[in-house]
């Protein structure tokens, strides 16, 4: 049987409460033997699974037929596209592959779809910073005493409260 971290975490905190190996075993519901393992750091670390288990239920149709169709209308849902399927092979495709084609459209999008727009959140804090501006304001003439003044607008806000 393996272990979970849960098991391993609960072992762990009842040794280092000075309960002895065969009581904190006891206590995680595992064997004498696998707490000495775990003490002595002979426990396989979980490794994550990169192979699939079992057949793509989509492989028949995936390129053939929906890539096609997700690249003329990406805005077809992955439920449509099941329902289609449904409609074209009845009884081949049960809703239970509901998710996996959500799964396929997500990843397809992600990697194929339309690019995204990257959005890099912005934290203003009181009293941190200040915007200015300098304008040339474009057919407007100021005179002073008579005389032509050449100038620009400047105005200056602070960051957080907007204040001008």
């Amino acid at each position: 049987m393996t272990l979970n971290t849960s098991q391993v975490s609960y072992y762990i905190t009842q040794r280092k409460k000075g309960i002895t190996q065969h009581i904190s075993a006891m206590k995680a519901g595992i064997s004498v033997r696998s707490g000495r393992r775990i003490e002595k750091g002979q426990r396989a670390k979980n490794s994550v699974r990169h192979w699939s288990t079992r057949k793509d239920p989509l492989e028949a149709v995936w390129d053939s037929m929906l890539v096609p169709l997700l690249k003329e209308r990406p805005v077809l849902t992955p439920t449509t596209l099941l329902e289609m399927l449904q409609d074209k092979y009845p009884g081949q495709y049960p809703n239970s592959f509901r998710r996996t084609m959500q799964r396929r459209g997500c990843e397809w999008k992600l990697q194929s779809g339309a690019e995204q727009e990257v959005m890099f959140r912005q934290w203003h804090q009181p009293g941190l910073r200040g915007l200015l501006d300098f304008t040339k304001l474009k057919g407007v003439v100021v005179t002073i005493a008579g005389k032509l003044l050449v100038h620009m607008l400047y105005n200056f806000r602070l960051e957080w409260s907007h204040w001008s």
